[in-house]
């Protein structure tokens, strides 16, 4: 019961949250908001991705954890760390883009809810 796989995605998804926090940590500092947002909308954006981001990897990370622990093939891993990393990344550009057409949100939300949906049912499937 080793657990390699997902190890590498939360190195990798806690990059991205460190660089999420640094935006909102500069973004605050520019616009001279201490706390909240201000009405400033980048502040907003940013403050969103990072919530965003936050609401969602945690929980999918021990999903995948969990799953992978039952010894679920490598390659399912892999492409389910991977949906949630390429996910999480095109939902924090489409929802820091003022001119956003929801695209990339969209996209991010749907990859972050399939990797969840499978990796739930993953888990579901092996223990009953």
């Amino acid at each position: 019961m080793h657990v390699t796989i997902t190890p590498i995605f939360a190195a990798l998804l806690a990059l991205l949250f460190l660089f999420l926090s640094y935006r909102t940590i500069r973004v605050r500092g520019k616009a001279h908001v201490p706390v909240g947002d201000g009405g400033n909308d980048e502040l907003q954006r940013a403050i969103r991705a990072h919530g965003n981001f936050i609401e969602y990897v945690p929980i999918t990370l021990l999903l995948l954890m969990f799953l992978e622990m039952r010894e679920v093939g490598i390659y399912v891993m892999i492409a389910l760390g991977a949906m949630l990393l390429v996910g999480r990344c095109v939902h924090a550009y489409g929802i820091s883009n003022p001119k956003e057409n929801y695209r990339f949100r969209t996209l991010g939300m749907v990859l972050t809810f399939i990797t969840m949906i499978v990796a739930s049912f993953g888990l579901l499937y092996t223990y009953l």
